[in-house]
This record gives C-alpha cells, sequence and structure tokens, in this order.
C-alpha cells in the first residue's frame, strides 16, 4: 500500500498525485545493473546539503540499498557541526519515503568533516588516509553557486576544490568512478554547447596561483578583465573546473554531467519539491504570489531548465556507466601492450531538455499562470499581472510603476502604523536578481546531448524505470502542475487546506482592480518602432 502524505486532510484531494509514494516493486522485480554496480561500494559525496546534494542522498539510499557506506563530506557552519546540520537536514520531508521504506537508512551515512574551500579539503590525516582506503565512487557536487561571488572565493572552491578532489581520487586504489557536478551554463560565451571541452578563459593552476599572491582590493579590480566573455564569476569558475577534470582525471574512470536550470522534482521521491529559490523558481514564486511583476525577458527564447529528479538521475547512471566504459577500454588496450588510459578524455553529459523538449519563457510563464491560478495562495500580495519585456528601458520604466512606487507607498504606510518597512529592500534585492537572470532570459543556446541519448539507449529497461533521465518521458503541462503545488507546500509553507482562503482573497484583490483583466496587450510607441509587451495576468 503506498503510504500517506504528510498533508492535511483538507488539501489532499489537490495533491494526491503530487505525493503519491508508490510501490516500486514493479521496477525492481527485474534485474538492475545499476543498484548491482553499486552493491557494496562506499560512495564519497561533496555537496551534500546543497539541492542536488539532497536529492542524490535520497535517491542512492532509496534505491541502492545494498551499497556500503554514504560518506558525506561536511563542514560546520553558523556554529552548528557537520553532525547537527546532517541532523536538521533529515527533517525534511524530502526524506519522508525513504524513512518509511527503510527507518534505519541513516546508519549507512557517515559524516567526514571537510571544506572543499580548504586548502588540504579540510581533511584530518585521519579522515583522509580513511577515504584513500574505503571510497569507491566519488560524486563532486560542492560548489559555491552564487553568480556576484567573489573571485578568490570561486576559484577556491571552483577550481581548486575540484583539482583537490581529484587529486585525492588519483590515492584511491579501488576507485570505480568520479562524477563531476558542472552546469551546461560553464560555457555560456559560446553559442553551440556540446559535450566536448572548451578552452576556458584561465589556465586552472594559473588561476589559483592568482588568489593565492594577489590581495582581495587588486582581485576585486581585475575581475572583469580575467572573466572576459564570461557573464559572471561562477560561469567563468565552472569553465576552469572542467578544464581541471580534463588535465587531472588522467588515470581515472572520471566523467562531467552538466544540468541545466535546475527546477523543483517531476516525481521522486514527491513530484514539486525543492528548497531554494535560486533562478527560474525564484520568478516563478515571485510571480505567483505577485511581487515580482516584470523581468528582462525574450518571451520567445528557449528556457533551458531541467527537472531535478532526471539530473539526480543522470548523475547515478553516469558513474555505472563510466566504469563501464572504462573497463571495455582497458581489455582493449592490455592485448596490445598499452597499459595507461591516459590519452583519453572523460566523457561529458548534457543534461538538458530543449534537444527534446524545448519550452519558451513565454510557455513557462503561461504554465505557471494556469496552474497558479488553479490553487492562489493566501500569501498573495498584490492583482495578479506579469509583464515579459525584451526592452530594458521599458523594463526599468516598469519596474518603477509596477514595483518601486507601490513599494515607497507600502513602507510609508508602514511606517505610519509602527512596522517596520521592508518592500522596498525587498524589491532591491528582487531586481539585484533579476539582473543576474536576464542574461540568461536573453540570450539563446543550441546544446547537444548525443552521449546522454545514447546512455539511455545503454541502460536496461529496468534502469530506465528506475532512474529515468529521458526528457522525452517529460510533460511540461503535468510538470507545472506538481511544481506550483510544490512551491505552495514546500517554498512557502502555505498548506493546501488554506486554498479557499487564497481564492477568496484571489477574487477580492481582483474585483478592487477587474479592469486589468481586460488587458492583453499594451502598446508602447517610439518614433522607430512599436513595442508589443504581452501581459500574463494570474
Amino acid at each position: 500500500m503506498a503510504p500517506e502524505p504528510c498533508i492535511p486532510s483538507s488539501g489532499k484531494t489537490y495533491i494526491d498525485d503530487m505525493l503519491n509514494m508508490k510501490d516500486q516493486s514493479n521496477i525492481d522485480s527485474g534485474i538492475s545493473d545499476v543498484t548491482e554496480f553499486y552493491d557494496g561500494c562506499n560512495v564519497l559525496l561533496t555537496g551534500g546539503s546543497g539541492f542536488i546534494g539532497k536529492l542524490l542522498v535520497e535517491k542512492l539510499l532509496r534505491t541502492c540499498s545494498s551499497m556500503g557506506k554514504l560518506y558525506m563530506l561536511l563542514r560546520a557552519k553558523k556554529g552548528k557541526t557537520p553532525a547537527q546540520r546532517f541532523k536538521e537536514q533529515l527533517e525534511d520531508p524530502l526524506y519522508d519515503r525513504l524513512r518509511r521504506e527503510q527507518p534505519n537508512f541513516a546508519d549507512k551515512v557517515v559524516i567526514i568533516e571537510g571544506d572543499t574551500g580548504e586548502k588540504n579539503l579540510g581533511l584530518s590525516s585521519t579522515a583522509r588516509d580513511f577515504l584513500v582506503k574505503n571510497t569507491h565512487i566519488v560524486f563532486h557536487g560542492a560548489a559555491t553557486v552564487r553568480f556576484d561571488e567573489s573571485l578568490r572565493k570561486v576559484v577556491n572552491i571552483n577550481v581548486r576544490g575540484v583539482k583537490l578532489m581529484l587529486l585525492l581520487a588519483k590515492e584511491m586504489k579501488n576507485l570505480k568512478a568520479f562524477v563531476h557536478v558542472s552546469t551546461a551554463y560553464s560555457h555560456c560565451n559560446l553559442d553551440y554547447i556540446e559535450e566536448k571541452y572548451y578552452k576556458p578563459a584561465m589556465d586552472p593552476d594559473k588561476a589559483i596561483s592568482m588568489v593565492d599572491m594577489l590581495d582581495d582590493e587588486v582581485l576585486q579590480h581585475i575581475t572583469p578583465r580575467v572573466i572576459g566573455s564570461w557573464p559572471n564569476t561562477y560561469a567563468f569558475s565552472k569553465a576552469v573546473g572542467e578544464d581541471v577534470v580534463r588535465l587531472y582525471s588522467r588515470g581515472l574512470p572520471t566523467c562531467i554531467v552538466r544540468p541545466s536550470i535546475v527546477l523543483s522534482t517531476m516525481k521522486e521521491p514527491v513530484a514539486g519539491w525543492s528548497d531554494n529559490l535560486y533562478g527560474a523558481t525564484g520568478v516563478s514564486v515571485g510571480a505567483y504570489v505577485c511581487l515580482l511583476r516584470v523581468l528582462h525577458c525574450e518571451a520567445e527564447k528557449t528556457a533551458e531548465m531541467i527537472p531535478a529528479d532526471f539530473v539526480i538521475n543522470n548523475v547515478i547512471v553516469a558513474a555505472w556507466d563510466v566504469n563501464k566504459l572504462w573497463n571495455e577500454k582497458k581489455m582493449a588496450i592490455e592485448p596490445v601492450g598499452r597499459s595507461d588510459l591516459e590519452v583519453s578524455q572523460p566523457p561529458i553529459y548534457n543534461c538538458v531538455s530543449s534537444c527534446q523538449k524545448p519550452l519558451t519563457w513565454n510557455d513557462f510563464m503561461h504554465l505557471n499562470y494556469i496552474n497558479g491560478i488553479d490553487v492562489p495562495s493566501r500569501l498573495t500580495l498584490w492583482y495578479h499581472v506579469f509583464i515579459l519585456t525584451k526592452y530594458k528601458w521599458f523594463y526599468n520604466f516598469a519596474i518603477l510603476f509596477l514595483h518601486l512606487i507601490p513599494a515607497i507607498i507600502v513602507d510609508n504606510l508602514a511606517r505610519l502604523t509602527g512596522r517596520k518597512p521592508m518592500l522596498l529592500r525587498t524589491y532591491q534585492k528582487i531586481h539585484k536578481f533579476s539582473g543576474v537572470i536576464a542574461y540568461f532570459c536573453t540570450k539563446q543556446w543550441k546544446f547537444n546531448n548525443d552521449n546522454v541519448l545514447r546512455l539511455w539507449k545503454r541502460t536496461s529497461l529496468t534502469d530506465q524505470k528506475k532512474f529515468d533521465f529521458n526528457v522525452k518521458n517529460l510533460d511540461w503541462n503535468d510538470y507545472f502542475l506538481y511544481h506550483i503545488r510544490g512551491i505552495r507546500v514546500y517554498l512557502l509553507k502555505d498548506p493546501m487546506s488554506t486554498v479557499e482562503q487564497g481564492r477568496a482573497k484571489y477574487k477580492l484583490l481582483n474585483a478592487v482592480c477587474g479592469w486589468l483583466h481586460s488587458l492583453r496587450y499594451f502598446d508602447v510607441r517610439s518614433s522607430a518602432e512599436t513595442v508589443n509587451v504581452s501581459w500574463s495576468i494570474l
């Protein structure tokens, strides 16, 4: 029997499908090559407290129950020990299904104190020796994902950290696979991104030496020149990090997985789960509660996004695949007397959706709209209006009237009533966020994912069901039904039992501003052209 989701009964009818934890016996009845690969293997995971890392922990422990130990590299943070941080992590609803199916799953997890941003990975000599002797598979997902991070920090974590992890892996005598998680936008300075290595803006070792020698003031001054055509330090560092893999993975069974913009889960372990407001999810949340009302974005450009569980499945299967390919190469070269595999470059898997199921930004916002209107939140702030415009001048004009002036009015009313003014400061943060993602909303890329498609063909039918990463199986209409409800439940903490309250508030707001319903296009005329700006009214 499928376990009951932990939601109020009054909201159950809305998200039965979203949280349906189905029995996997029909899948497990076949032989799983991937699961067998993990049997008895000890896995080292970095970045296990991040969005992707949490899902990877859950999926590995739930589907590969015969694996050995899961070593999680965690650092102390905000006065909490690594063990305390992991204990808090397990309280997330993400692990409810795992907790029901395998109550003692935490016994498999071994917390290793360390920090990929430190020069020695923050490892004690004892911990290092332990990992060298016992690790079979490494997933390196630790990274700073802030686009505006300092050059020193991104190089230390996203470049030096990769190098140190690979050097550690070289000492592991029992290593079967090393998977580095990068991003599909590591080379976003190009228009066409294939599953191959490109020349980064800087040699990795020179980048590391640079941050070791120069102080923060000098680094800040030279950052624009250093990152060159890359839009931010994050993308720059991920490109350099991939070159680290190319240079330092020789002799190791290694691969790179490049996910695009990662959204909430499609179906596993629960549909619609997310724990952050990064990227496109932040846009969805802002539009859903009517805080974000205009975005600098070209509506017909492709929104390159991928559900998180597709990424996790791709990562898990990639480890099995790179080990298999590595062993096949070893068998092929041994008869002719060659004993090394250093001439081959690690494969790259572009985990993207646009090659098979493209989605435009206009589609993205429309699907958010039609699903959001069905379950309006009681946290809605305004009447629902959202504008996508490719014109920066009009974007600046719109935020003045749709964001800033209303924020000033509300903040002044707050002061008069003795409350703390917050809205203007919130919009300042939103505009900073919008400025960062505008680069990805106003450009078009073409991706190649042939390696991923070939990997899918090499995967057995049992594993295709157990570890589905084929975007051909993705239905965007179904996805956004759960995506919006996941935003309510997991991000806004607004239970489905409050839907009627949300509808009442929605009706009131639209009664006050009902005239906006008649607007579908707003023409802004200049001396040279007419700008048609689509209005999507939730």
